[in-house]
């Protein structure tokens, strides 16, 4: 009987302690106490996420670090790649240009025969002018030949082998070429020099000669064809203490800028030298 008294006396305390709990709860006594444990708890997430989220980068981080620098190398190799081919598509381009250029200026030539020819070499000294051509003996090279672009006249083959040939450029000091004056209709003598720049001699002092004349070669000595494009008179020096007048030539030939050329291969110099008679004998 005790027993069952102590049992309901626990009971009814239990009732009332949820009772007034549950009152205390709808009168909102508790919500600052609800609001602190909440806020305690979204704090303590907040800082677990926050450490576990360091932990993880900082555990990931090298990883990705490889992962860029691999991405980085591999994108620098597909660009410079790409800086390749369109190097070689502007060079193409270039070839594809010169080409048809040359084909242009062999067509408006036909009375002769061309041989197409890469320049392979330059002249390293200062006081020589010539190129090397990638075309020989083998091609029918011969020493003497002339050689073109689509701009102008460049100068003649002087050294021959197997599969090339040396050109000695007509700015070369060693170069004279026969030309004339189209407009003034007079002919003269063409020479290069050391620094590469190209003067007219022989010019008598009473042939009117203006800026901008075109110089076309003779045919005169035997060593070109006749009616080739040189250049345009730059400017010109007379003296009247002089016999002759003399005139500084701008070539149609950007000489630093060869890359192909055509070597005119039907035309056979002619050496007239044992013709000319000894000016030292009267």
């Amino acid at each position: 009987m005790k027993n069952t008294f102590s049992r309901s006396l626990q009971t009814t305390i239990i009732f009332l302690v949820v009772g007034g709990i549950l009152v205390l709860a709808f009168g909102g006594y508790f919500s600052s106490a609800s609001n602190w444990f909440g806020s305690s708890i979204v704090s303590a997430q907040t800082w677990v996420s926050t450490r576990y989220l360091a932990i993880q980068g900082f555990l990931t981080s090298p990883r990705e670090t490889i992962a860029l620098r691999q991405q980085n190398t591999e994108l620098q190799a597909e660009i410079s790649g790409l800086q390749t081919q369109i190097i070689q598509l502007q060079q193409q381009l270039m070839d594809t240009d010169i080409l048809a250029a040359l084909v242009d200026f062999s067509h408006a030539n036909p009375e002769s025969t061309y041989k197409a020819s890469s320049v392979i070499g330059r002249d390293p000294s200062p006081f020589l002018h010539y190129i090397i051509i990638n075309s020989g003996s083998n091609a029918g090279i011969r020493r003497g030949m002339p050689v073109v672009t689509s701009q102008g006249l460049i100068g003649r083959v002087d050294a021959v082998i197997a599969d090339a040939a040396r050109v000695q450029l007509i700015t070369d000091p060693a170069s004279a070429v026969n030309v004339r004056l189209q407009n003034a209709d007079t002919d003269a003598l063409l020479t290069g020099s050391v620094t590469g720049d190209l003067s007219l001699d022989m010019i008598s002092q009473d042939i009117p000669v203006e800026e901008g004349d075109v110089v076309l070669t003779s045919g005169l000595g035997g060593n070109y064809p006749p009616d080739l494009l040189v250049g345009q008179v730059l400017n010109i020096r007379k003296r009247d203490y002089e016999l002759f007048q003399q005139a500084t030539i701008q070539s149609t030939v950007d000489f630093s800028r060869l890359e192909i050329v055509l070597v005119i291969t039907n035309f056979k110099p002619i050496d007239i030298a044992p013709l000319v008679p000894d000016a030292a004998i009267p």
